[in-house]
């Protein structure tokens, strides 16, 4: 494989681009002290309730707290208002509209097409196996020249499997494009991060949130971690303030309660286990697929029909049958414990 070249593979205007600069941007570089400071520089409300500034444009506190426990410098950490803002900004920063493609691998999760018809990028699909694992041939013989990102979701949504290391592995290795790995359900599977080879990798992106295991999918926080250069790039092109200052000390006092997170993810994946072990007394649920992540998929007679018939008893779930090699699938989230008895004791009743 040819050496990886960052700058030939960032957009033109992208990479000429003056980036917006916020009165508070400017600011933190001239000083980096607000003690002795009087703000009068961003035509805010001086009256103090709060909310009154601007927030913190690079969330400096919040990437402090990351950065030490992921063991990674602040400068190779992005945030954005909720993963989907951090893979809509590698998109527009790599992506050339009608001219660029990426790859994904369906079944996976639906934004990733989305946001490639939003920025006018073709997005090739390369079908998972029946075993819902990547085929990584026929994903390096899809490439052409103007393949900037294959998108990789493991664990994988909807599906809830792992992917193989050596299959990452070799993309990683075959592929001069970014290889975006999104760990949206990283916490709730025995594999590794793989935040540990960025610094193998340049061409390695990584990107999680604090919707799931940290349970905070009302503040939309997503984060992107990768190379200095890379992280750079996307710092051109965000919005100025796109985390809020309330998401923000949501998040600085979550990641204070790093205990408390990790009893949560350990009940969450009790509670999988057992509720894995009573779906297969359904009757009805004709397979239940090996999971990693904080939901289940279960094949079932009559995907619709079930679906329908929770829903009448006050329970959502979400069909995936359109989805391709998903036929007749619901998927399930683990809950509660009392949550997931009274799903077990539903289903109980519709055999």
């Amino acid at each position: 494989m040819e050496k990886f070249n960052l700058k030939s593979l960032v957009r033109p205007s992208i990479a000429t681009l003056k980036p917006y600069s916020s009165a508070r941007d400017e600011f933190e570089d001239a000083s980096g002290s607000e003690n002795i400071m009087v703000f009068i520089d961003a035509n805010e409300n001086p009256y103090d309730n709060g909310l009154n500034r601007y927030p913190d444009p690079q969330q400096r506190k919040l990437k402090e707290l990351l950065a030490k426990q992921k063991a990674l410098g602040t400068q190779q950490i992005l945030l954005g208002n909720g993963s989907d803002e951090v893979l809509d900004l590698l998109i527009r920063a790599f992506c050339e509209p009608k001219r660029d493609s990426v790859i994904t691998l369906p079944p996976t999760y639906g934004m990733y097409d989305v946001l490639a018809n939003i920025n006018d990028i073709q997005n090739k699909e390369v079908l998972l196996s029946r075993e819902f694992k990547p085929n990584v041939d026929a994903i390096l013989d899809a490439v052409e020249a103007h393949t900037k990102i294959i998108f990789l979701c493991s664990p994988n949504n909807p599906t809830g499997n792992s992917f193989p290391e050596e299959s990452i592995f070799k993309l990683l290795e075959n592929f001069n494009g970014l290889v975006v790995i999104d760990e949206a359900y990283i916490d709730f599977s025995e594999q590794q991060s793989w935040i540990r080879n960025l610094d193998d990798f340049p061409n390695l992106v990584i990107t999680q949130t604090f919707s799931k295991a940290y349970g905070l999918a009302s503040i939309r926080l997503g984060i992107c971690y990768a190379s200095a250069e890379i992280i750079k790039i996307l710092n051109k092109i965000k919005p100025p303030y796109n985390v809020n200052g309330l998401t923000q000390e949501a998040a600085i006092k979550r990641l204070g309660k790093k205990e408390k997170v990790r009893k949560e993810i350990k009940k969450i994946i009790k509670n999988r286990g057992k509720l894995v072990n009573a779906l297969q007394k359904i009757s009805f649920i004709r397979h239940i697929y090996p999971t990693d992540a904080n939901f289940i998929l279960v094949k079932v007679d009559n995907a619709g029909e079930r679906y329908n018939q929770l829903l009448r008893k006050g329970i959502v779930t979400r069909n995936r049958s359109t989805q391709p090699l998903c036929d007749n699938t619901l998927r399930l989230t683990v809950g509660a414990a009392s949550e997931n008895d009274h799903l077990i004791k539903t289903l109980k009743a519709m055999q």
